[in-house]
């Protein structure tokens, strides 16, 4: 189809007008497409005030209407969206034109969209990350039981005594994860004041005091999920991660009486997988980051 002619401006934080626009469009692509265009950290930064690190692009056609958006954080990590009522007429191509002249290194493509994996290969993006969504059924079964290391005791997080001592914990646990493990108090803070948050969901271990480890579930539009599970690397191999894991999906698949629970965990990590598939977690979808070529 011929192209539409359409503008970028490129910000660093939206207005209420603005941020409702964008939110029209994110809802309108969630049901075309059956999942979300960002991500929640994408989601968070975009209601979450203005963030130096992170740069908001707004397309409008001749008219004014809002056709697209995109993120670019401080990394270089770009997402987009395009309205589903305005595709297949060269937006996409131009915001992601405008995403790369904003510091755009790489870009997601959520759940491996066709389209997505198009337009980067015309702009000789290479594939550089596969995260798998994971699901399986719930009530698990009772051979999954929760079996704590000797010296592991288990408690809930209680807000406003164990943000810093969670996040350092998490700093440790995920040292090798870029975008976890840089986690900062106005991220857990931003999490915190979610609708979803719910402490009795949020499983803290201890040894002598010292968090070792902790299993931080989700809950939301009827789905449970293994929001993140981390170890203090001194734990590592003693079987606290699985415990924590089938802590977690007991309490989603008991308490909460849901019967699906999801969770992502990167292709490049085998040992995470084999965890979760003899928990009888199977692949659902993927989502793919694409970056441009790395030099020699």
């Amino acid at each position: 189809m011929d192209a539409v002619e359409s503008a970028v401006a490129v910000i660093s934080a939206v207005d209420a007008g603005q941020r409702a626009a964008v939110a029209g469009v994110l809802e309108r692509a969630a049901r075309a497409d059956g999942r979300q265009a960002v991500s929640e950290q994408g989601r968070l930064a975009l209601r979450g005030g203005r963030r130096q690190d992170v740069r908001h692009l707004l397309q409008h056609d001749v008219s004014g209407a809002l056709v697209g958006y995109a993120q670019v954080d401080g990394e270089g990590t770009a997402e987009l969206v395009v309205d589903p009522e305005r595709r297949g007429h060269g937006h996409g191509r131009a915001l992601a034109t405008a995403a790369a002249e904003a510091g755009a290194e790489r870009v997601w493509a959520h759940g491996g969209h066709p389209a997505a994996r198009r337009l980067a290969g015309e702009f000789g993006l290479e594939l550089s990350r596969e995260l798998r969504q994971l699901r399986r059924g719930l009530p698990v079964e009772a051979d999954v039981e929760p079996v704590l290391p000797p010296g592991v005791t288990l408690r809930t997080f209680v807000p406003g005594q164990d943000e810093d001592a969670w996040l350092a914990l998490n700093a440790a646990a995920f040292a090798h994860h870029p975008e976890q493990g840089s986690w900062t108090r106005r991220d857990l803070d931003q999490r915190i004041a979610e609708p979803w948050f719910d402490p009795a969901g949020f499983f803290l271990a201890e040894r002598d005091g010292r968090l070792v480890g902790f299993h931080w579930t989700k809950v939301e539009n009827g789905l449970g999920e293994v929001y993140v599970v981390g170890v203090a690397p001194d734990e590592q191999g003693s079987g606290l991660g699985r415990a924590l894991t089938a802590t977690g999906l007991r309490y989603l698949g008991g308490p909460r009486g849901l019967d699906t629970v999801l969770l992502y965990v990167d292709a490049d990590n085998p040992a995470a997988l084999r965890v979760y598939e003899k928990l009888g977690f199977t692949v659902h979808e993927v989502d793919l980051m694409y970056r441009r070529p790395q030099t020699p």
